[in-house]
């Protein structure tokens, strides 16, 4: 079966087919066709389901360039995945929405579903939790709409903070105070804050205490009213500070908890917090519970491939524990 897309001008056919056609080349690959151009049109051949579908990724591709978005591997790949599943269409819907704007003046859009689904949870509810692996723009997305948040005058305040556990390092090694020496782990959240502020901004901020950067222990005993409050690494946070955490809401409040419960670097003995409030809180009115995917990580390709084969790993081993157990 022979497909016709027409790009409709040769700057959006370049931009389809990017440097040295190697965005062609790999719907070529990844779907076994055979594929040519013609003037403004491509053209794509082979069994009639799988043209079908890199015709879709094209329009879907085309959609990409026409909203100003660069078209990379990742991104391609995952059109092709959408495509396989029917829902192409859902990428040109994807970045419609500008979820903040840089100090730098770029826009900031969701590029998966899974993306945009945590986006909206987080508009629409007062308490959303992000679980999700390495990658998937949790804890950058959050911080984003906070940014959003206190541009649009909705909340006076943004407050990022962390529990203090050890990623199989020792805390007490470094040099400094408690702020000092959980610095390094407050690191992204910094990095995240300077991109959508600005430097200067953001160094005004902080000095007046609009934005507060501060381990998940400085919590305890306060309301938090009127602020955008991110709890991130949330897996490393005990049910007991769970707990606490999320009864420091305020009026006017909302509350981001992201985290990966495949990561949790807790003692053993210790249960995640985050684990329990999922499964206690989900189907609370006002409460969004949004699962991100291998599927929705953003960094280099390889990622998603390692968060996959790291899940495959551990599915075996619960599966291995399972049979044990049976036996006994």
């Amino acid at each position: 079966m022979q497909v016709t897309v027409d790009t409709g001008a040769l700057e959006r056919l370049q931009r389809v087919l990017g440097v040295f056609d190697e965005n062609l080349d790999t719907i070529a690959r990844e779907l076994k066709l055979s594929t040519r151009v013609e003037g403004t049109e491509i053209v794509l051949e082979g069994e009639e389901e799988a043209a079908a579908i890199g015709a879709e990724v094209v329009k879907s591709l085309l959609a990409v360039a026409e909203a100003g978005e660069e078209i990379d591997k990742t991104r391609l790949l995952y059109c092709i995945e959408l495509a396989r599943e029917g829902h192409a269409a859902d990428i040109g819907g994807i970045m419609k929405d500008v979820v903040a704007v840089t100090a730098r003046g770029k826009p900031v859009k969701c590029k998966t579903v899974g993306q945009k689904t945590y986006v909206d949870a987080v508009k629409g509810n007062t308490v959303t939790f992000g679980v999700g692996p390495a990658g998937t723009g949790k804890t950058y997305l959050a911080v984003c709409l906070a940014v959003a948040a206190y541009k649009g005058k909705q909340v006076e305040k943004i407050i990022l903070t962390r529990p203090a556990v050890e990623a199989g390092e020792k805390l007490g090694f470094l040099p400094g105070d408690l702020q000092t020496k959980v610095d390094p782990y407050l690191r992204p959240l910094y990095d995240a804050l300077q991109e959508m502020f600005g430097p200067e901004t953001y160094s005004k901020l902080m000095e007046k205490g609009t934005i507060e950067v501060a381990p998940l222990a400085y919590m305890r005993g306060r309301t938090l009213s009127d602020a955008f409050v991110i709890l991130d690494e949330a897996q490393n946070a005990t049910r007991e500070q769970m707990k606490m955490f999320l009864t420091r809401l305020g009026e006017g409040s909302k509350m981001v908890v992201t985290g990966d419960l495949t990561q949790t670097d807790l003692p053993d003995g210790k249960s995640s917090g985050l684990r329990q409030a999922v499964s206690l809180l989900k189907g609370i009115d006002d409460i969004a519970v949004c699962y991100l995917t291998e599927r929705d990580v953003v960094r280099h390709p390889l990622v998603s491939r390692i968060v996959r084969a790291y899940e495959a790993h551990d599915g075996k081993k619960e599966e291995s524990k399972r049979k044990k157990g049976e036996k006994r």
